[in-house]
C-alpha cells in the first residue's frame, strides 16, 4: 500500500503487481482425476494372457517358473507362516550339492543376499533342492553329446514325446503350505497343580471384594438399623 498526497488529499494507491490471486478453477477437482474408466484393460487382459501363452510355449518343455525357497514372513505378527522367497543362498546350494552358477542355468532362483538364521530353515531348503533335483529331466546341450549330469537318452526322447508327465508350474509341482497345529495351543497343561487352575477367577474375586468393601459395610450397616428399628 503506497500513499500518495495529491494537494491537501491523501489517496491510497494500491500495487497489484505482487498480489498473484490464483483462481478457484485451481482449488477445483476435475471430475475426470476422481473417476477415471478404463475402456482399454479388456484389451490389456487379453495382451497379457496370449504373452503368458507365448512366453509358455517358448520355453517348453521347461517350467514357466523357476524353485524359489521357503522363508518365513517378516514381524512377530505374520512370522508364523511361511511363503516363497527370493532364492536360495549359497550356503543352500553347497548343502545340496549345486553349483551357484550351475542353479541358474536350470530354473533355480539364487539370492546372494539372503542369510540362514536357522538350522530349521536350511535343512527344509536343501531338502527342497533334492527333491527338485530327483524329479530334474536336464537335457543336453547338443543332441547325441550327453554330459556328466544329463538325463539319458531314453528318459529325454520320453519327455519330449510326452510321455512322462512334465510341470508347467514349480508352484504346483512343488507347492509351499502353511500347516497349523491347534490342537497343541489348546491342550491341556499337566505340571499345573490342583489350585492354580482357578487362580484368575480368584484374583478378580479378591479384585471386587477389596473395591466394594465400604459399600458392602454401608449396606450392611443399613440393615442392621432396619432391623433394630423393625423391632422397637
Amino acid at each position: 500500500m503506497i500513499f500518495e498526497r495529491i494537494g491537501n488529499v491523501v489517496s491510497a494507491v494500491t500495487l497489484i503487481r505482487y498480489s498473484r490471486l490464483t483462481s478457484d478453477a485451481l482449488y477445483t477437482q476435475s471430475i475426470t482425476s476422481i473417476s477415471l474408466t478404463l475402456y482399454i484393460q479388456p484389451g490389456r487382459k487379453l495382451r497379457r494372457r496370449n504373452a503368458r501363452i507365448a512366453k509358455a510355449v517358448a520355453v517348453a518343455p521347461r517350467p514357466v517358473d523357476k524353485l524359489r525357497p521357503i522363508v518365513r514372513c517378516p514381524t512377530i505378527k505374520y512370522n508364523r507362516r511361511v511363503r516363497a522367497g527370493r532364492g536360495f543362498t549359497f550356503t543352500e546350494l553347497k548343502e545340496a550339492g549345486i553349483p551357484r552358477k550351475f542353479a541358474r542355468t536350470i530354473g533355480i532362483s539364487v539370492d546372494p543376499r539372503r542369510q540362514n538364521l536357522s538350522e530349521e530353515s536350511l535343512a527344509i531348503n536343501v531338502e527342497r533342492l533334492k527333491s527338485y533335483q530327483a524329479r530334474l529331466i536336464l537335457f543336453p546341450r547338443r543332441a547325441g553329446q550327453p554330459k556328466k549330469g544329463d538325463a539319458p537318452a531314453e528318459e529325454v526322447k520320453k519327455a519330449q514325446k510326452g510321455e512322462i508327465e512334465v510341470a508347467r508350474h514349480l508352484q504346483n509341482a512343488q507347492p509351499i503350505k502353511n500347516v497349523t497345529s491347534i490342537e497343541e495351543a489348546f491342550s491341556e497343561r499337566k505340571d499345573i497343580g490342583e489350585g492354580e487352575k482357578e487362580a484368575y477367577r480368584r484374583l478378580r474375586d479378591a479384585r471386587s471384594e477389596a473395591r466394594l468393601v465400604g459399600v458392602r459395610e454401608k449396606r450392611a450397616k443399613a440393615k442392621a438399623e432396619e432391623a433394630q428399628a423393625a423391632k422397637k
